[in-house]
């Protein structure tokens, strides 16, 4: 491992912790996904279907669902970006690669708006992953193509000022949390 490696292993430990504090607490996800998302009614927007200690972005997923194609990601392989498969409330899941959940029906889709789930973020976009790279592979041709707006979707708890980050970590446009809405763009 490189001191690089070292410090995310070390900052994603610590931000696990926290995230799961605030988790247990019962920190809900608060109005500001919503208020957000309606900005964007009918755009592709992809979410996530969370994990362990996660956010939950479901209530925010199905509220815009009603307004337009909703996706959710989809592992293809290590070391390539993420594909996406279109989600409604209700719809059959399957379990997939890491644990969580994919639709049974692959219908493809292309967003335009990406919650993105994380470890950690800073007010700068920065954001700590899980360590796979996919969805810095992913933002990154995402936004060769076209606009694309990244959303940071955490507790606010999951804050850290001193990211260890890399040139290939793809920037967050806004960081919404049950707190507040930190718009970079």
């Amino acid at each position: 491992m490189t001191p690089l490696d070292d410090a995310k292993a070390l900052a994603r430990k610590s931000a696990y912790g926290r995230r799961k504090t605030a988790h247990e607490a019962g920190a809900g996800p608060g109005p500001h996904l919503s208020s957000i998302l309606a900005e964007h009614r009918g755009v592709p927007l992809a979410g996530y279907m969370p994990i362990r200690t996660e956010i939950d972005v479901l209530p925010a997923m199905t509220e815009a669902a009603a307004h337009g194609p909703v996706g959710v990601p989809v592992i293809v392989g290590q070391g390539l970006p993420l594909m996406f498969h279109e989600w409604t409330p209700g719809c059959q899941m399957m379990d997939g690669p890491f644990g969580a959940c994919i639709p049974v029906t692959a219908l493809p889709m292309v967003p335009q708006v990406v919650i993105v789930p994380l470890v950690a973020f800073d007010r700068r976009g920065g954001r700590l992953g899980y360590g796979g790279g996919f969805y810095d592979r992913t933002l990154e041709r995402l936004r060769s193509a076209g606009p694309c707006l990244a959303i940071g979707y955490a507790y606010s708890a999951q804050e850290d000022d001193a990211l260890p980050l890399e040139e290939t970590d793809q920037p967050l446009d806004m960081i919404v949390t049950e707190t507040e809405v930190i718009d970079l763009r």
